[in-house]
């Protein structure tokens, strides 16, 4: 017989700071998974893509676009993220989210947003249809901050925690001596 595990706050704080979920949410997860912090942070991967897509119909009018210059000046980016209204626009996490995307486009340097931009000849060319499509779509390339997670994924839990559809809309990188 297997004995619980005792769910303390400092668990649950220590899960909220990795996820970004809510207490409840966090005390929930850490208590199905009898306080394995590996299994709740998939449960509540899991939620937020739920959450995520129940949001995906609502139009994103607000946002702002954002903007990154890489160090040494040769490398820029600029992203059209947008949301649902201005107050969430104007929060810090919402900015921070702008931030990491144009850090991450400078990183990877996608082609697309997302496969459906992606015209068909280009793809019906290529050998390896879903390897193309991992590397040069955006929402479908290993999240520059943690390699175990796509854009999407990571995208998906911002909508959970800020509660509204979030769209990255379009974006432009620029590289020194590229025509």
């Amino acid at each position: 017989m297997s004995k619980k595990v005792n769910i303390t706050l400092n668990m649950v704080k220590k899960l909220r700071e990795m996820s970004g979920a809510g207490v409840m949410s966090c005390k929930k997860a850490l208590a199905e998974t009898d306080g394995d912090f590996e299994e709740a942070l998939e449960i509540l991967r899991a939620q937020g893509l739920s959450i995520a897509a129940k949001k995906a119909s609502r139009e994103t009018r607000e946002g702002l676009i954002s903007s990154y210059v890489h160090f040494g000046g040769k490398i820029g980016v600029l992203v059209e993220l947008n949301c649902e209204t201005d107050f969430v626009a104007k929060t810090d996490e919402f900015k921070q989210l702008a931030k990491d995307i144009c850090m991450h486009i400078a990183w990877s340097n996608p082609q697309f947003t997302s496969r459906e931009e992606v015209p068909r000849e280009i793809v019906a060319r290529e050998k390896d249809k879903e390897g193309y499509l991992s590397k040069v779509c955006l929402l479908e390339q290993s999240f520059f901050r943690d390699n175990e997670i796509a854009v999407s994924s990571y995208l998906a839990s911002q909508i959970a925690k800020m509660g509204e559809n979030i769209r990255i809309r379009r974006f432009v990188r620029y590289q020194l001596g590229e025509g």
